[in-house]
């Protein structure tokens, strides 16, 4: 089990990205590709990713790149899913430049009432091409916290929307907090995630700043908000998910970093015993 962080490369992939994983103690990183807030894509830059890969390959860092948070291919819109599908295929192909594994991208929002069915009978279609085009990164779909019309939070309904994609190249990144904020129990979810264990290819280990149903994405370093760590360990503890990798998007990298390397320290001692 790898265990890193979400670092700022808004320094430079190598100076400012490596830099803080580094300094974090990192053993897996996300980072974004551009703004993750903008439709405007970053500006090429063939011989900084390749400086980049190969630092990564010479410290054994595995890479993901977190898709830009404006994506939403379960949008209404038609200029949306244009836009969404363009800026998917983009940060696929960057992702293979820059030698990541894997890109994550938030399943997105169904925006009215009634649309689920249609939405997930086209997605396949809309998706698959994109991945076929990008043979090298393994796409990763992340339920959200449940706000509006989410097409995926729970459990359950990731596990649709995964089967609607219908592609073992397309696998789940899950999140504690969103999971949480979606009103799934941890503890519950440890217990049932075994039949989609082989799916999961990446674990957002965040803390919540608000109780369980919210519906609230507000990150808070492990142990000091409303998850807690006995919720966090139920989940970290499933011998199905041992061998996934772990990241935080925390307040506190270095120091939850630390702590999820204590916990998977005391994990393997207890095995042992």
């Amino acid at each position: 089990m790898r265990i890193g962080s979400h670092v700022a490369v808004a320094g430079g992939l190598v100076k400012a990205g490596l830099g803080e994983a580094s300094e974090v103690g990192a053993e897996i990183i996300q980072l974004f590709a551009g703004n993750p807030r903008s439709w405007v894509p970053a500006t090429a830059d063939p011989a900084g990713d390749e400086a980049f890969r190969a630092a990564c390959a010479e410290r054994d860092l595995p890479v993901v790149v977190h898709a830009p948070h404006l994506i939403n291919l379960c949008s209404p819109s038609e200029l949306v899913l244009t836009r969404s599908a363009a800026a998917l295929e983009l940060t696929m192909q960057r992702a293979t430049s820059l030698g990541a594994t894997a890109v994550v991208l938030h399943a997105g929002s169904l925006v009215t009432k009634g649309r689920r069915p249609v939405v997930l009978g086209g997605l396949r279609d809309l998706v698959v091409p994109i991945v076929d085009r990008a043979p090298e990164v393994r796409l990763l779909i992340e339920p959200t916290a449940g706000a509006g019309e989410a097409a995926a939070s729970t459990l359950d309904s990731s596990i649709e929307y995964l089967m609607a994609l219908d592609d073992p190249r397309i696998g789940l990144c899950l999140d504690t907090c969103h999971l949480h904020a979606a009103g799934e129990d941890l503890a519950a979810i440890a217990r049932g995630v075994g039949e989609v264990a082989d799916r999961i290819g990446l674990i957002h280990v965040n803390d919540s700043r608000d109780p369980a149903g919210s519906h609230r994405d507000r990150h808070e370093s492990l142990g000091r908000g409303t998850i807690g760590m006995s919720g966090l360990e139920a989940l970290l503890s499933v011998p199905a998910l041992e061998g996934v990798p772990m990241l935080v998007e925390t307040p506190a990298h270095a120091r939850d970093v630390a702590l999820l390397k204590d916990l998977r320290a005391a994990s393997r001692s207890s095995a042992v015993r």
